[in-house]
């Protein structure tokens, strides 16, 4: 006891302590926001010299008027990617490609990962992506709900593309990649990094990060920017999502079959996607992402998920878009000795009237 009197502090220096502490960690805090700003200010800057570097290079030295663009350098792709389908995987493919392949990539890097844009914003970017000249042929990527660009009077429409994944696996490798990061950006600290739970036991303790309505994503990813596509749960929501699909996307394709997406797109639009099979198969690793430490789901908490209305509304959409992917799949490539090939053009143009002189 004698020793532990000689050791304790009295009440006015401890509070003191705790004050001078307080005064440290905010001033901690502070210098960890301004260095955010920072990092902020050089992004945007570097962004608008990329932006200015590009825009020089494609100005026109004599000062005339540009000629027309032919159809293939007008195309501009918009692939609104939802967030654990592979995504970053397959945006870096297009970033190895572009160079070779001659067109430019843009990242739609939006405030806090919002995937609504507001009304200002949707109207500024539907015009940049329409009379972006310098861009054209483009690949835009990034976590934003589909964008319905008929209603802003263009002319031409992008076309639209995206791939999606069977929901509480979605919602798993999220639920990990919030804690452990992935193989991509390593040294990166997350959001819930720290915290031990897993999946599992959170779906047990019923946990906010593993609700059900967590899966409410891919849904109002498709369906776009009315107020229903967001309320979760919403039969309309669903509705539009598989109406957009069907009528607004050129290809959705499933992340469990990811290399044949890649096929079919590299077939489609080659002035794009040329050589992307086979540096999916063989090249780099640089487009490969694996969520560290995900451990799969029992089937008792798999179980406990799929009794949910939203997994099932959910569920439904990923069917719904697995078939229509395995569709256009059967029209379009073929398989023999195991290999997949893609189908050669099985029309041709005959009986061509008036005859040529």
């Amino acid at each position: 006891m004698m020793g532990l009197s000689r050791i304790t502090m009295p009440p006015r220096i401890q509070l003191l302590a705790v004050l001078a502490f307080g005064v440290v960690m905010l001033l901690i805090e502070n210098q960890i926001q301004r260095l955010n700003e920072s990092r902020a200010k050089l992004e945007r800057t570097i962004a608008r010299h990329e932006v200015a570097e590009v825009e020089l290079r494609h100005a026109d030295d004599d000062g005339k008027r540009e000629a027309p663009l032919l159809p293939e350098d007008e195309a501009v792709i918009i692939y609104n990617r939802v967030p654990k389908t592979a995504s970053t995987s397959f945006t870096n493919i297009a970033y190895d490609l572009c160079g070779k392949n001659r067109f430019h990539v843009l990242h739609i890097n939006t405030t806090k990962n919002n995937p609504v844009m507001s009304l200002q914003d949707q109207v500024r970017f539907v015009q940049n992506v329409s009379a972006w000249r310098e861009m054209k042929p483009a690949f835009y990527h990034g976590h934003v709900a589909y964008l319905d660009f008929s209603k802003y009077g263009v002319m031409r429409k992008p076309m639209y593309i995206n791939v999606v994944r069977d929901p509480i696996e979605r919602l798993v490798s999220y639920y990990y990649f919030l804690r452990f990061g992935d193989d991509y950006r390593p040294g990166l600290r997350r959001r819930k990094q720290g915290d031990k739970k897993t999946f599992d036991e959170c779906v047990s303790s019923g946990g906010s990060d593993c609700a059900p309505e967590k899966l409410w994503l891919q849904i109002p990813f498709f369906c776009g920017h009315h107020a229903e596509c967001w309320n979760v749960g919403s039969k309309w929501a669903l509705e539009q999502a598989k109406y957009n699909l069907l009528n607004e996307f050129l290809l959705v394709g499933v992340t469990e079959e990811l290399e044949d997406f890649i096929m079919i797109l590299e077939a489609a639009l080659p002035h794009f996607f040329r050589g992307a099979t086979e540096l999916y198969r063989t090249g780099k690793k640089s487009h490969l992402r694996k969520t560290s430490e995900k451990k799969p789901p029992t089937k008792e908490a798999t179980a406990k998920l799929q009794q949910s209305h939203i997994w099932k509304m959910e569920n439904d959409f990923y069917e719904f878009a697995l078939e229509q992917f395995q569709f256009v799949r059967a029209h379009a490539v073929r398989e023999k000795n195991g290999e997949l090939y893609v189908l050669a053009q099985s029309f041709f143009y005959e009986k061509i009237y008036p005859k040529a002189n």
